[in-house]
């Protein structure tokens, strides 16, 4: 896959002055069998130079008819997925038939074989440089057409598409054209699909799933179709165009490698989404944010598209911001914004303080390898966080306003930066692209501390931004609770005239925590003064606001990975403040940074046990506190699962076994597929539990959440030719991106750090060529193939002598430099603890 060259940006902009595209008709039959399927395309186009040359993206198994103009074209002429084409005239008419394989990694038409009852199901992803493994285009977003799908199916199969379809005989499906769009948006869904169909404000819904899911669509569909309804609700009362397609089509397929895909009246959406067990609500909130976000992407990125990947921001940022705004506005998830402090914002943070770090609309993005990279926390949470503040700072009402003469004026079409800031600016006569300059031009995250009533504004980039952020007051009262005193709201300019200082707190007391950025409008780094810090070590769980608890947390993380706090000190505030935490958004946050990265990576191999204990005495006082009740937030089910995964003595692998035996924990819940795959897991990684019970349960439970929890469980067990076994499945055979992902999440274990020593070394070699596999294995084999817990200078060493190899791909290295910095701040952290104790 990585044969095939990127497009370049001046490919592109040379492209686009020769070519006008007219219309395109692609032809599919999904009816040749499990590895190909037939696809013709027809193109017809404008050429402004007749007799200039270009070229044609097609990525078949085999080529098996080019006509231009009616000329017969010698396939051989095929390199690396381009089709030359010559000699131009001012119309042209091209047709391409080929041959097609069918993907497995999610990247192009994916096929998939449903392990519950042997059906079979295809879906496209035709997403950056993969859509001409389907069909031929010339595939850059800013050649956009209309296009018409016919399709051939098996006759029991249901196709949808990005359009209205009418089905014919023997399995023949045509779809209505579609309005103008871009070729990686070009989508279609087929299979023995169960669907839930529905209309609302005249648009037809549609919900779409596999077979073997249907009770479970079932039981959620009312959910999905009223956060549906409310999204377009909300959009149509803020937007003056009104949703531009013909149907509005969410299919939950496969093996999906995003979260989901904004496609026209097709959006895709991984199946994960469709609840086969327990979840928390915070989950369910999840869900509602990304049916919101392809939602607003029918206007940002599909209505109006982005010229070349630079301006991706005007895709992902803008449906970021809408998603959460829409969520906690017009949903029953109120607290959206929560969510979005507590995870998503982390990964902006993060991302932005690595080596990789990228404007947010970055000036120069050379070629699509480049723009895949910077699908990433910062085009999406910090995208996000900008856009939140530059709503603030406008308001929102010219906002909108410069928002809607954007739709206005290139509906339909593409546009740039420079076109949605000049629509802004208009609206609002404010000096919009000075600020775009210091927030969507510049790199990193401002920080803010305060010194005797002064604020301190620095920039590790040396960019100050604007900043509208507020200030609370806490003050402990006679009985010991923490109160707001106040809050006032505080705008900070990047050249300031004098020295900003705080104003006196009515009747003049300091307060015992001032915490800047307290209601998380700001996208910064939050530091305390000394008097604040310690009354958060003392009090933090008393904090009344939910947001404000989020910013303390998120400054304590933060502190941890820059290594201004000890991973023991953050322990303690976690067994101090957890325990009575009401907000499951904060528990989950925070649980899985203080497992997966202070316990996992950054204690000393020795205090690990100690670690755990902790965390898993946090657990057991969340359970005792929930016991018997209700448990309609979830909170619990958070608990449980943490429980499951921190259980190391052999007491609590006995108690394990007891629920497992059980099929509940006692007071509650019951056991479902996924808690009961998370029980054996933990068994098989401390060595209670081998093939014999892994077999059992994947017979019962014959689907694909229990082949990836069988792969999972498999990796774990600790013996070398289970290691051996998964190691040889992961670089040497063809796993799915999903069932890659899940060996990988078993095979590496803290508590096997002896037994893996020989892989560590060994993945800086072989992940390499594995990742040659495409940018989804390579982004799998990275993100979660990396490992990570054996932070220690030997690592360190081989990690930065892989990243300095010539021949990894971009993807590949972009994973790897990311883990590397995670792995120098783990590295740091430890020798931190090692010198506190």
């Amino acid at each position: 896959m990585s044969a095939y060259p990127a497009l370049t940006r001046a490919e592109a902009v040379e492209r686009r002055r020769l070519l006008t595209v007219h219309a395109a008709t692609i032809d599919l039959d999904l009816t040749r069998g499990p590895e190909e399927f037939g696809s013709t395309t027809v193109i017809r186009f404008a050429c402004t130079s007749p007799g200039a040359s270009t070229f044609v993206d097609v990525k078949p198994s085999r080529l098996r008819r080019v006509v231009l103009n009616g000329r017969e074209l010698d396939v051989t002429a095929l390199d690396a997925g381009r089709f030359p084409l010559a000699e131009l005239a001012a119309e042209n008419e091209l047709t391409v038939e080929a041959d097609m394989a069918y993907s497995h990694t999610g990247e192009g038409m994916h096929r998939y074989t449903d392990p519950a009852d042997g059906e079979d199901y295809v879906y496209t992803q035709s997403f950056m440089d993969d859509g001409p493994r389907v069909f031929a285009s010339f595939d850059q977003p800013d050649l956009k057409t209309g296009y018409r799908l016919s399709v051939t199916a098996p006759p029991e199969w249901t196709v949808v598409g990005n359009t209205i379809a009418t089905r014919g005989d023997a399995g023949r499906w045509s779809f209505a054209p579609t309005p103008p769009i871009s070729s990686y948006l070009v989508s279609l869904v087929a299979g023995p699909l169960h669907s839930v169909v529905a209309e609302h404000d005249g648009i037809p819904l549609g919900l779409h799933c596999r077979r073997s899911l249907a009770a479970f669509l079932d039981a959620d569909a009312e959910e999905l179709l009223e956060i549906t309804r409310q999204g377009f609700d909300h959009y149509h009362r803020v937007f003056r165009h009104r949703y531009p397609f013909d149907s509005y089509d969410q299919c939950f397929v496969p093996e999906f490698n995003a979260g989901a895909m904004e496609n026209p009246g097709c959006v895709t959406l991984r199946d994960e989404y469709v609840f086969r067990s327990a979840v928390a609500d915070t989950e369910r909130e999840e869900r509602a944010v990304v049916v919101t976000h392809e939602m607003a992407h029918m206007w940002f990125g599909d209505l109006v598209t982005m010229r070349w990947w630079d301006d991706l921001w005007l895709n992902e940022s803008f449906a970021e911001f809408m998603a959460y705004t829409v969520t906690a506005a017009s949903t029953r998830f109120t607290r959206a914004w929560t969510g979005f402090a507590g995870a998503r914002k982390a990964w902006g943070y993060d991302a932005d303080q690595r080596p990789s770090t990228h404007p947010v609309a970055p000036e120069a993005v050379e070629d699509t390898a480049q723009a895949l990279q910077n699908f990433d926390g910062i085009s999406y949470a910090k995208g996000a966080s900008a856009l939140r503040q530059l709503a603030a700072w406008l308001g929102e009402e010219h906002f909108l306003a410069g928002v809607n003469h954007y739709f206005d004026r290139h509906a339909f079409g593409n546009a740039t930066l420079d076109d949605l800031l000049r629509s802004l600016a208009a609206s609002s006569g404010r000096d919009v692209h000075g600020w775009a300059e210091r927030w969507l031009r510049s790199t990193g995250v401002d920080s803010l501390r305060i010194d005797d009533d002064q604020v301190r504004h620095s920039s590790a980039d040396g960019t100050l931004r604007p900043h509208l952020v507020t200030v609370g007051r806490y003050r402990h009262t006679p009985d010991g609770a923490l109160a707001l005193l106040s809050r006032e709201p505080l705008e900070l300019t990047p050249e300031p005239a004098a020295p900003v200082r705080l104003a006196a707190a009515d009747g003049g007391a300091p307060g015992d925590l001032v915490l800047l950025n307290d209601t998380d409008l700001g996208y910064v780094k939050v530091r305390l003064d000394e008097r604040s810090w310690q009354t958060v070590e003392r009090s933090l769980g008393d904090v009344p606001d939910e947001l404000a608890r989020a910013v303390l947390w998120n400054s304590a993380r933060d502190q941890v990975r820059d290594g201004e706090l000890t991973p023991g000190r953050y322990l303690e505030l976690v067994a101090s403040h957890l325990p009575g935490e009401e907000s499951v958004h904060l528990v989950q946050s925070v649980l899985a940074f203080a497992h997966g990265f202070v316990v996992d990576r950054c204690l000393p191999p020795a205090r690990r046990p100690a670690g755990l204990a902790l965390l898993a005495g946090v657990c057991r006082t969340l359970l005792r506190r929930t016991e018997g009740g209700p448990d309609d937030s979830g909170l619990r089910l958070v608990a449980v699962r943490r429980a499951i995964a921190t259980a190391a003595s052999p007491e609590e692998a006995a108690e394990l076994r007891d629920w497992l035996t059980a099929g509940s924990v006692p007071g509650g819940p019951e056991l479902d597929p996924d808690l009961r795959w998370q029980l054996l897991l933990r068994l098989c990684v401390l060595g209670a539990a081998d093939q014999p019970e892994i077999a059992a349960e994947l017979a019962r439970d014959p689907s694909n959440v229990s082949e990836e929890g069988a792969a999972r469980c498999r990796a774990a067990l600790p013996q070398a030719e289970a290691k051996e076994a998964a190691w040889d499945a992961l670089f040497h055979g063809e796993l799915s991106v999903y069932l890659a992902t899940a060996t990988i999440q078993g095979l590496w274990q803290p508590e096997q750090a002896d037994l893996l020593s020989g892989l560590t070394a060994r993945y800086f070699e072989d992940v390499v060529g594995a990742a040659e596999r495409g940018p989804a294995m390579a982004r799998a084999l990275t993100l979660h193939g990396f490992p990570a817990f054996a932070a220690t200078e030997p690592t360190l060493r081989a990690a930065e002598a892989c990243l300095e190899r010539e021949d990894l791909i971009p993807a590949a290295r972009r994973g790897l430099a990311d883990q590397l910095d995670d792995l120098r701040r783990a590295v740091r952290a430890r020798a931190a603890e090692e010198a506190a104790r």
